[in-house]
């Protein structure tokens, strides 16, 4: 019982959690990308939203960096806290632009979307990544190098 509810963790625990995470969402967000992707291979006029007024195939192009390159991306574990951005940023859009005048139930998705890659901005991709395997090869190459680390003291006449 006292497993249930402390409040610590395992480390290891976290790390298999955001790999689940990373590659949930991220095809989650594939299976609303595709079809936008597809639309560029098609001979048919484009029909998208507008909602920032940059135009119809940027708008479109703009979606469809972000919910499939960005999503390939967050998967990979690949420059996570950078690629969530364009995510965010496309799922506020369609809240609070797209969906502006809809009830919350249409809003409640994109949400949901924005929460999950505000979690991953804050905490990184977690070991099981590009980024983590990236960060601990740099940290190799390093190990040995001296750092001065420089504290406010350093500032004062």
């Amino acid at each position: 019982m006292k497993k249930l509810i402390r409040t610590t963790y395992n480390p290891a625990h976290v790390d298999i959690a955001l790999l689940i995470a990373r590659i949930t969402i991220a095809s989650f967000m594939l299976i609303h990308g595709w079809p936008k992707l597809a639309k560029f291979c098609t001979n048919e006029e484009i029909e998208f939203a507008d909602p920032i007024g940059v135009g119809v195939i940027f708008s479109l192009a703009l979606t469809v960096f972000a919910e499939v390159l960005c999503s390939i991306l967050v998967m990979a574990g690949f420059m996570t806290r950078l690629a969530v951005i364009p995510l965010i940023i496309t799922m506020l859009v369609a809240a609070f632009i797209v969906h502006a005048g809809d009830g919350f139930g249409k809003k409640e998705l994109p949400m949901m979307y924005v929460m999950i890659y505000g979690f991953l901005l804050v905490t990184g991709s977690g070991k099981y990544s590009i980024d983590h395997w990236i960060s601990s090869n740099s940290d190799h190459k390093n190990k040995g190098k001296e750092t001065k680390v420089i504290s406010d003291s350093d500032f004062t006449p």
